[in-house]
């Protein structure tokens, strides 16, 4: 049996109350860099949900699995192994099935976020479950107050496509920690990736049944289902702006929590003393980055009037030597867009924004077979201009001319999105309180790299509520009770 015969087998199946299961109805996954058929998964409907969040339930209230932060690292331990134990088999699912490069998967495509696991079964070691408030007096007696922190309930997990483990084990991983149940859906896009996940827990944990539970579907139905369903407690999603804000309303019905991971419309600021060979050398190579399929890729490089041409020649000279094609090859720098009907829209906005004005200096061209877009820089890009307010999603960098630091800032601000950013600069004290000027989440000075397991990811304005990873990413999942008791 092949590899990828070997991935297909592995995850073709639903996990639901600790049972793999079929449903009779398949979604197909498609290999983006051939457009072909790669394998099939089962789709869920509305029933599945309705039986997984049943399952997730009953886990959550009968079991001890809320109460018992031991056994939670030991599972959490398992869990960490038997992904490093099967990481070959995935490495070569995540190849076929997303699209993503074999250099990816032994970064954020795969090997990062399966040390996700083993830092939450870490932090848990000694993680403080109460606080003491110390004493008060109140009505002639001494009162003693404390907090305990709890696991928030039964959760509805909702990935996107373009890093599926990533994206799965940030919202998992501190899940378990904190001692919630899970409903886990992947995208349709990348629906094996996901249920590879879901095998991998069935058979290689101790993990019990119904603590969680994975589906794939196409269907907006069971979308739906998983963020309004009442006996729901949180709802993680990452995708979309648009689909965030009819997440956030259908939720609001119930008051249930929610963990948003939306869009992102990053801007890379290029002061006037900043490197700019180096400098142009990171813009290019990062927004290529899986395609340009990452939503906190910095797709707006700002850089001052002066010195717009150079650093257009410069980027584009960096584009120049971005290998793209088959996924599997080593030296293959960039892979194809997830479908077509990605590549569509990328290349509709690159020839939207050259009517309106912006100059194509290189790529602007669909690649066949499969699914890939060559590096596309536009320059001269009008900062109000659809170009640059949203999100491609594609290979696609809109180069903006400034004329000072405070414009360069008010346009790195003129966005709905606030996810990340970057600031180059010689002056590294200039850099940082530039850098402190852009409401985003996350920032980059001079390349440095904030992505790690232990740090707090997510966005300002639309780009999202709350935050992913690192000890405030287990805190979206707890709830804090304060209890008093009188003592004297």
């Amino acid at each position: 049996m092949s590899t990828q015969e070997q991935a297909v087998t592995v995850a073709r199946r639903l996990l639901i109350d600790g049972q793999l299961v079929e449903t009779g109805r398949t979604l197909a996954s498609l290999d983006p860099a051939t457009g072909a058929v790669y394998g099939h998964a089962p789709e869920a409907g509305v029933a599945e949900v309705d039986a997984a969040v049943a399952a997730a339930r009953r886990a959550f209230d009968t079991t001890d699995w809320a109460t018992n932060p031991q056994f939670r690292i030991r599972c959490l331990n398992q869990l960490y192994q038997a992904l490093r134990d099967n990481v070959e088999e995935l490495r070569e699912l995540t190849i076929a099935e997303v699209g993503a490069t074999r250099m990816l998967t032994h970064g954020n495509q795969l090997e990062t976020p399966i040390e996700i696991v083993r830092y939450y079964a870490g932090l848990l070691a000694d993680y403080p479950w109460s606080e003491d408030l110390g004493e008060v007096e109140a009505r002639g007696r001494q009162h003693r107050r404390w907090v305990e922190r709890e696991a928030a309930g039964v959760v509805s997990a909702i990935a996107a496509y373009n890093y599926p483990h990533q994206l799965a084990l940030a919202k998992l991983a501190p899940a378990l920690a904190a001692g919630c149940t899970v409903v886990l859906k992947g995208a349709p896009d990348t629906p094996l990736a996901t249920l590879a996940l879901g095998e991998i827990i069935a058979r290689h944990t101790d993990i019990p049944a119904g603590v969680v539970n994975v589906l794939a579907s196409s269907d907006i139905e069971v979308g739906k289902r998983m963020t309004t369903h009442p006996d729901v407690d949180v709802v993680s999603f990452t995708g979309s702006t648009v689909v965030g804000r009819q997440i956030m309303a259908a939720a609001s019905a119930t008051v249930k929590k929610v963990f948003l991971e939306l869009g992102g419309k990053s801007a890379m600021i290029l002061l006037d003393d900043a490197d700019y060979i180096a400098s142009a050398q990171f813009a290019a190579f990062s927004v290529v980055t899986h395609a340009g399929q990452g939503c906190a890729l910095t797709t707006r490089v700002l850089v001052p009037h002066q010195d717009h041409d150079k650093v257009a020649e410069l980027i584009a000279a960096n584009f120049a030597h971005v290998t793209y094609g088959d996924p599997s090859d080593p030296k293959t720098y960039m892979g194809p867009l997830i479908s077509a009907r990605q590549r569509d829209k990328v290349d509709g906005m690159v020839q939207r924004a050259v009517a309106a004005g912006a100059t194509l200096v290189t790529g602007g061209e669909k690649v066949d077979p499969g699914y890939f877009y060559k590096p596309t820089l536009l320059a001269n890009v009008d900062p109000d201009s659809e170009i640059a307010q949203e999100e491609v999603f594609g290979p696609v960098l809109a180069l903006i001319p400034y004329s000072d630091d405070e414009e360069a800032v008010r346009i790195a601000n003129n966005s709905i999105y606030g996810l990340s950013g970057a600031v180059f600069g010689a002056d590294a004290d200039r850099a940082k309180a530039v850098a402190r000027r852009i409401r985003t989440g996350t920032l980059s000075i001079n390349g440095g790299s904030y992505f790690h397991p232990d740090v707090p990811f997510g966005g300002y304005k639309q780009s999202g509520v709350g935050r992913e990873m690192g000890r405030l990413g287990l805190e979206e999942f707890l709830e804090h009770k304060t209890l008093a008791e009188v003592v004297s």
